[in-house]
C-alpha cells in the first residue's frame, strides 16, 4: 500500500468564543470524491463514504482524531506533533466538509500563532491504499484506503507534486503484526530478529546497514 497525501486550500480557520472563552477551528472541504485532483488520483464516493463511516465511529466519535502541523512522512499520527481535533466529518455532494479544533499543545499554539499573524495555511489529508492506473491516465484509489488523519495543518498546500510523490508516496507500507510499517524497515527487523550468533548478527547488520544507504 502507499501512502496517499492530498492538500486543499480553500479552508476558513474561524474563532468561537463560549462562556468568555476563546477556540479556534478549521472548517472546509477536507476530502473529495469522483473528481481527478492535481496529482492525477480519483477517489470514488462509495469509498470515501466507506472510509469516512469507518473514521467517524472509530476516531471522531471517540475523541480520538487528531491530526499533525506540517508534512509527516508516514502513515501514523506522532502525538508530539499533534496540533489540532477533528470534531467532525460529513458527506455534502461529492466533497466531505470537515470541522477540527485547534488544541493547547505546543503545536497548536504554533498552529495558532500563524493563523493570527495572516500566515496562508491549508490541510492535507493523509491515508494509506492501493492505487490502480486507468488507461486515461490517472489513478484510481482502491476500496483498501484507510485514513489516518483527515486534515494535517500544513504551510505550503501547493507543495509540488514531485515533492509528495517522490519523498512521501514513493515507499510502500505493509501490515506487521497489526502495525504498519515501512516496506524495508519490516524486511531488517525481521531478519535481524532471527539472527542469535552475536558475530552473524553483527556482520548482517552491517550489510543491512549498506543496503540501506543504497537504497536512499
Amino acid at each position: 500500500m502507499k501512502l496517499i497525501r492530498e492538500e486543499i486550500e480553500s479552508v476558513e480557520f474561524l474563532v468561537e468564543n463560549r462562556n468568555g472563552k476563546k477556540s479556534m477551528y478549521i472548517e472546509g472541504v477536507f476530502l473529495q470524491g469522483n473528481i481527478k485532483n492535481r496529482n492525477g488520483r480519483m477517489y470514488p464516493s462509495e469509498v470515501l463514504r466507506k472510509e469516512v463511516s469507518r473514521y467517524n465511529e472509530a476516531h471522531i466519535q471517540s475523541g480520538r482524531a487528531l491530526g499533525e502541523l506540517g508534512h509527516p512522512d508516514g502513515p501514523t499520527v506522532n502525538l508530539d506533533r499533534v496540533s489540532h481535533k477533528i470534531i467532525s466529518l460529513k458527506e455534502n455532494g461529492q466533497n466531505f466538509i470537515g470541522k477540527a479544533k485547534i488544541l493547547g499543545t505546543p503545536m497548536g499554539k504554533i498552529a495558532s500563532s500563524l493563523i493570527e499573524e495572516g500566515v496562508k495555511l491549508g490541510v492535507s489529508s493523509r491515508g494509506i491504499g492501493s492505487l490502480k492506473p486507468t488507461k486515461e491516465g490517472f489513478n484510481v484509489v482502491g476500496d483498501d484506503f484507510m485514513l489516518a488523519t483527515a486534515a494535517d495543518i500544513v504551510a505550503d498546500p501547493s507543495a509540488p507534486d514531485a515533492f509528495v510523490e517522490g519523498i512521501m508516496e514513493g515507499k510502500d507500507w505493509v501490515w506487521d503484526g497489526g502495525i504498519l510499517r515501512e516496506k524495508f524497515a519490516v524486511k531488517t527487523y525481521k531478519t535481524i530478529n532471527t539472527l542469535v550468533d552475536q558475530k552473524k548478527l553483527d556482520e548482517q547488520k552491517l550489510g543491512l546497514f549498506n543496503d540501506f544507504l543504497s537504497n536512499i
